[in-house]
C-alpha cells in the first residue's frame, strides 16, 4: 500500500517516534510505502511530502519535535481545501492516510472521512485531553519537565521564604498541573475544571507561612481561571485559528499573592520548554506503540478510527467519539492532590 502520514498541531515529544513506527511495520512487515506530509494538512492540500524510510528514519526515536513538521493549517480553512485534499490522493495513488494530532486535527480527520477519504487518526496532545483514550504521547515528558522545575524551584524559594507561582501548560484541562503539583509537592494547584478564589488561596498561604519560616509553590495552568467576581481578568483573545490566547494567568496570581499577603512572590512560566527535548522512555515506548497500532488499522481498512490507550491495550475507537468531549481531570486524583494542599 502506499500510505501518507502527517503531523498536524503543536509539536510535542514523541511524535517522530510514532512516524518510526509507522514507517518501520509498514515497510518492513506489509512493504508499503510511506509519504510524510509536510507541516500537516498543508502539505496533503500543497501534495508536498518526504519519502519515508527505515534507514531514513534511524536516530529519530529519542528525537523531540517531528521530522515532517507541523500547522495548525486546516482544508476547511480554504473553500478548494477538500479538493485539494482529494487531488493529492488521487494524484499519488495514496491507498491511506495516518493523522497524528490533537482535537482540531482529529476533528478535521474525521470530516475528511465523511468525504469518503480512508484515514485513521492518532490521539497527541500535550494535555492529555482527547477523549477515551487513557494516555496520550508527550504527556509524561511535560510533566517529568515541570516537576524538575518544581524540584528546583523548593530549594530557592526556602532559601528566601517565598512563594513561587509555577505556570504550565493546560488550556481546557489541567492534567500536567495536578500531577506536576502533586509529584512535585506543590503547597497549592489551580486548573481549569475548579475555578479558583483568590481569597482562599491567600489565606491558605498566610496560614501556611505564620506557622514558621516556610517556602511555598503554587502550580497554575496556563486555562485556569477565578470563581466569578473574585478576580478580575482581561478579556479573552483568539488568534488566527480560533484558539483563545493564554498565558499570562501565573503572573496575575503572583501579583495578587504579593499584594495581599506581603510575601515576596516570583513567577516561573514554563511554556514551550514542556515541549521541547527528548520524551521519556514510557513516551517512546507509548507513542512507538501508536504507531504500529495505526499501520495495523490501516491494513485492516479501519477507516474513521482512531488508536486508543485502553486498560494496557490499543484499541480503536471512532474519531468522532473521541473528539465529542475534552477528557478532565480525573475527580478522586484531584481529591488526592487536595489533601497535600496548604
Amino acid at each position: 500500500m502506499r500510505v501518507g502520514i502527517l503531523t498536524g498541531g503543536g509539536d510535542c515529544p514523541g511524535l517522530n517516534a510514532v512516524i518510526r513506527g509507522v514507517v518501520r511495520k509498514g515497510e518492513r512487515h506489509y512493504g508499503d510505502e510511506i509519504l510524510g506530509f509536510r507541516d500537516g494538512w498543508r502539505g496533503v492540500m500543497d501534495g508536498e511530502y518526504d519519502l519515508l524510510t527505515v534507514n531514513g528514519c534511524r536516530g529519530i526515536l529519542p528525537r523531540g519535535g517531528t521530522i515532517i513538521g507541523t500547522s495548525r493549517i486546516s482544508p476547511y480553512m480554504f473553500s478548494d481545501g477538500v479538493d485539494r485534499v482529494k487531488k493529492t490522493f488521487a494524484k499519488l495513488e495514496l491507498d491511506a492516510l495516518v493523522a497524528v494530532g490533537g482535537e482540531g486535527t482529529l476533528s478535521c480527520t474525521n470530516e475528511i472521512f465523511r468525504e469518503g477519504l480512508p484515514v485513521v487518526g492518532v490521539p497527541k496532545t500535550i494535555d492529555n485531553d482527547i477523549g477515551i483514550t487513557e494516555k496520550t504521547f508527550g504527556f509524561d515528558t511535560a510533566v517529568s519537565i515541570a516537576t524538575e522545575a518544581i524540584d528546583r524551584l523548593h530549594t530557592t524559594a526556602e532559601s528566601h521564604n517565598r512563594v513561587m507561582v509555577v505556570e504550565v501548560m493546560g488550556r481546557h484541562v489541567g492534567h500536567i498541573a495536578t500531577w506536576a503539583g502533586l509529584a512535585g509537592g506543590a503547597t497549592m494547584t489551580l486548573i481549569p475544571e475548579e475555578p479558583f478564589d483568590i481569597d482562599q488561596v491567600c489565606d491558605a498561604l498566610t496560614r501556611r507561612h505564620t506557622k514558621g519560616r516556610y517556602a511555598s509553590i503554587v502550580v497554575v495552568a496556563e486555562g485556569a481561571k477565578p470563581k466569578a467576581g473574585s478576580l478580575t481578568i482581561k478579556e479573552d483573545s483568539y488568534d488566527e485559528y480560533g484558539h483563545i490566547r493564554l498565558g499570562g494567568i501565573g503572573n496575575l496570581v503572583a501579583r495578587e499573592i504579593e499584594s495581599r499577603t506581603g510575601y515576596e512572590t516570583r513567577v516561573t512560566i514554563l511554556g514551550y520548554t514542556q515541549r521541547g527535548g527528548s520524551p521519556t522512555a514510557f513516551d517512546r515506548v507509548l507513542s512507538s506503540r501508536y504507531g504500529v497500532a495505526a499501520i495495523d488499522a490501516v491494513h485492516d481498512e479501519a477507516w474513521g478510527e482512531m488508536v486508543a490507550l485502553v486498560a494496557e491495550e490499543m484499541i480503536r475507537v471512532p474519531i468522532a467519539d473521541a473528539v465529542a468531549e475534552l477528557k478532565f481531570v480525573n475527580k478522586n486524583l484531584w481529591k488526592t492532590a487536595q489533601e497535600f494542599f496548604a
